[in-house]
């Protein structure tokens, strides 16, 4: 009986030791959330055991709370409003990046472009159309140069300047949502913000993650989902900028959402659509946008200067048929 009795137990612990095994080298499944977050759609796909929403929405909660201009009680709104106070990590991660990307690009790229942004009707506060007299003196409170960030506060050299991080907030909130899923250990994901996106390892099908580019055709609803091509991609930040679906006229002329902050004025290059990839999208966001201010000679040159850097451009010729141009390095991710 007592031998009989010891079976038991050994195939008992021999099962649930198995039962264990089999557990822990099964694969968890991929979960997908939605949602709604800085007037855009997120949609996050990742592998991992359980429902994540509440801490991804969590963890964008507190970004609005940093970096949004239409939240009041944000950092960037009390900065704006020459408020006392010490910045959080994020926002301090925010401006220093961009600081070190608006010299690189010489001022392509600039976070104190919102009075020229809002006077052309495209900021967080809405103004009348500018004049050339509005823009020179707008002109005077704007540039990098002109701030700083001493012990965590930011210093103006004038208390009009104001700062926007549009161009590169969106980009870094999906890093931000990337960095949530590695501290949990999640090995396969994409998350997509807006249409900046951050992949890592494998999708469902255990393949690379594919994104597509839009045409740019002007589609100010975003109903257009008409595909120009298809990346595959996996480790990387994507981000694209265009002119396409931010802009308006008046007297029969485009004015589109894309400022140039060294002039005052609305871009008007040849670029439509710029796709940047990089090793995080805060870096992708910021220069998809240099780009668009750039135009297409000089975000060549750009390219070539920093070859870890990969770029997909869209742009019109002299009958407005589209034409491409994409870096090298861009060749790998372009789907056969």
């Amino acid at each position: 009986m007592k031998t009989k009795k010891n079976f038991l137990w050994l195939a008992f612990l021999i099962s649930a030791t198995t039962w264990i095994l089999v557990r822990h080298n099964q694969q968890a499944g991929y979960y997908s959330v939605k949602g709604l977050v800085f007037g855009t759609v997120y949609k996050i796909t990742y592998q991992h055991d359980g429902n994540l929403k509440p801490e991804i929405e969590a963890e964008l909660k507190r970004f609005d709370q940093s970096l949004s201009p239409f939240n009041d009680s944000s950092v960037i709104s009390r900065v704006n409003r020459n408020e006392e106070l010490v910045a959080d990590s994020f926002f301090r991660k925010c401006f220093n990046r961009s600081m070190e990307i608006s010299r690189e690009t010489n001022g392509a790229f600039d976070i104190t472009v919102a009075p020229l942004a809002n006077a052309w009707g495209f900021g967080f506060k809405k103004g009348a159309f500018p004049d050339s007299i509005l823009i020179d003196s707008l002109l005077q409170i704007t540039g990098y140069e002109k701030v700083k960030m001493e012990s965590d506060k930011v210093i103006k050299q004038d208390p009009r300047i104001m700062l926007s991080c549009s161009a590169v907030a969106k980009g870094y909130s999906v890093d931000v949502i990337a960095q949530l899923l590695d501290r949990k250990g999640i090995k396969n994901y994409m998350v997509d913000i807006g249409g900046e996106v951050v992949v890592k390892g494998k999708n469902p099908s255990k393949g690379l993650w594919r994104i597509g580019i839009n045409k740019p055709v002007d589609d100010s609803l975003s109903v257009n989902q008409d595909l120009q091509t298809i990346l595959e991609l996996s480790d990387v930040g994507l981000a694209t900028s265009g002119n396409y679906r931010n802009y308006y006229y008046k007297d029969g002329k485009k004015y589109a959402h894309t400022i140039d902050p060294r002039t005052g004025y609305p871009v008007q290059h040849s670029i439509l659509s710029s796709t940047v990839i990089a090793k995080d999208c805060m870096t992708a966001d910021a220069l998809a946008t240099a780009f668009m201010v750039m135009g297409l000679e000089e975000a060549e040159a750009f390219c070539q200067a920093n070859p870890e850097i990969d770029a997909y451009f869209i742009y019109s010729g002299e009958n407005g048929e589209f034409h491409t141009f994409y870096t090298e390095g861009m060749k790998k991710y372009i789907a056969k």
